[in-house]
């Protein structure tokens, strides 16, 4: 019996789509396997399609297919082997096709969804016995500034209970970070009410941690002056240099003063695993975020929120919604949560630990590790280059190309990034760190290879000899 004409059928068997798809996807899989010479320009067909109106009749599935991949391949990917800008993802295969999984069955997480649910549980549990946190609780978000968001919420309630509900009013409150926190802490801090006006800007040493003494301080005076602390963010691996703040002493402060300590881990905290000793007391924080689309290799988005007590984010979105009736006093996940609407982020992890192996994801973690630390020792033995006296906590490594007879060294490594951009043999983006100009590769690709890294400085070397000579 054939099925009756409906709307929304592809002009070809669905099968044969997904083998075309298929195809496409292991092309750019094998792409992304070496470093390409330059980053192709956008064609005239990309150009002009990407500049039409609203199509009103359907193209071949196969035509447009094909030109989506196309206009991807003229796109920059975060996945290939000499992206260093930022902090990047590469796109693990297995979570792609964990994404393919999950976007098939299309499911919401906002409430019960049986096997679905337990998965995401899982890697909860997953995750925090990964970096080392005792997971009481926590939910996949769509990225490190939900996640935080997420935390500093719960933070907010705990310290003021009924908050959620009465608001803020004319109370006296202030959260605490280093001077290099995420801006993402910014963002959380202006949207839960609080104010960036009253996020304290802790001091930071020459290491770029925060000066724990200075945070002892600023708590004290705050408190003796009517002001309630919500929370202090301890940064575990920070956007600008991958400095990892002193975590046990800052931990040691907020217990004496009974203050919410979350850890803003999107980027560095992966690392405690190979490396528990610089991540020591973040088992004592009372929340902790974790991008798995930065250190842990899977496509975006895919964050992860932990906290310590079971309870703490259901005090804090809980509702009791006559749509979404409690079963057996069971919880769902959009009672700790933002979203209504959750797709399965955790399958393309939960597969990607399931396919590699934790041992695997600690080897490649390993290997970022020890290409920063190549990087920092060549540029520390050239004298073309100059890059910070300690060597790097995590996988960022500032350098600044110092070619003599240049005088403005800030505009000059300003202009060499958007040369770099512009050549495309190596893709990373310039940094302001305390006032002067750096480039700021960041490795955490696990495609990367040696040569990829000394790259970076023969790249720059080249065209940073010819913008020098006026040249470039």
């Amino acid at each position: 019996m054939e099925a009756p004409d409906r709307p929304l059928r592809l002009d070809a068997p669905r099968e044969e789509a997904l083998e075309h798809a298929a195809k496409l996807v292991a092309e750019a899989w094998e792409s992304f396997d070496r470093a390409r010479p330059e980053e192709p320009p956008l064609d005239e067909r990309i150009r002009r399609l990407l500049g039409s109106s609203l199509p009103e009749e359907q193209v071949s599935a196969h035509e447009a297919l094909d030109d989506a991949a196309r206009a991807l391949d003229e796109s920059i990917a975060q996945p290939r082997p000499r992206y260093f800008a930022f902090i990047g993802s590469s796109g693990l295969e297995i979570g792609a096709l964990g994404d393919l999984l999950a976007s098939t069955y299309d499911m919401n997480l906002a409430v019960d969804a049986r096997a679905a649910t337990m998965i995401e549980q899982q890697m909860v549990r997953w995750v925090g016995e990964f970096v080392g946190y005792p997971a009481a609780n926590g939910a996949f978000t769509s990225g490190g500034t939900i996640s935080n968001v997420t935390a500093l919420a719960a933070a907010r309630e705990r310290a003021l209970p009924g908050s959620r509900a009465a608001g803020l009013g004319n109370l006296r409150i202030a959260v605490y970070a280093s001077s290099e926190v995420h801006y993402s802490i910014t963002r959380a801090v202006e949207l839960l009410g609080i104010g960036s006006d009253h996020l304290r800007d802790i001091p930071i040493d020459e290491e770029h941690r925060m000066r724990v003494e200075d945070l002892a301080d600023a708590l004290d005076r705050d408190i003796a002056q009517g002001v309630t602390p919500v929370a202090v963010v301890a940064t575990a691996g920070t956007t600008l240099t991958g400095a990892v703040d002193p975590i046990a002493a800052i931990a040691d402060v907020c217990r004496e003063r009974g203050i919410w300590l979350h850890v803003d881990g999107a980027y560095g905290l992966p690392a405690a695993s190979v490396d528990a000793e610089r991540f020591t007391g973040v088992d004592r924080a009372d929340s902790v975020s974790v991008d798995a689309h930065k250190w842990l290799y899977v496509p975006k988005a895919c964050s992860v929120v932990l906290v310590r007590e079971a309870s703490s984010l259901s005090e804090a979105f809980a509702h009791q919604e006559g749509y979404l009736p409690h079963q057996l006093h069971e919880l769902h996940a959009v009672d700790i949560t933002l979203e209504y609407s959750r797709p399965l982020r955790a399958l393309k992890l939960w597969l990607a630990f399931r396919a590699h192996g934790a041992a695997q994801f600690r080897e490649a973690i390993r290997r970022n590790l020890a290409e920063a630390a190549l990087l920092h020792r060549e540029a520390e033995a050239r004298e073309d280059f100059e890059t910070f006296d300690q060597a790097p906590h995590l996988s960022i490594v500032p350098v600044r190309h110092v070619p003599a007879g240049v005088e403005d060294l800030d505009a000059h490594n300003q202009a060499l990034a958007a040369a770099i951009q512009a050549d495309g043999r190596v893709y990373l983006a310039s940094a302001l760190i305390q006032g002067r100009v750096w480039l700021r590769p960041c490795f955490v690709n696990y495609r990367t290879t040696d040569e990829d890294v000394l790259a970076v400085l023969d790249v720059a070397a080249d065209l940073g000899a010819r913008l020098a000579k006026g040249t470039g």
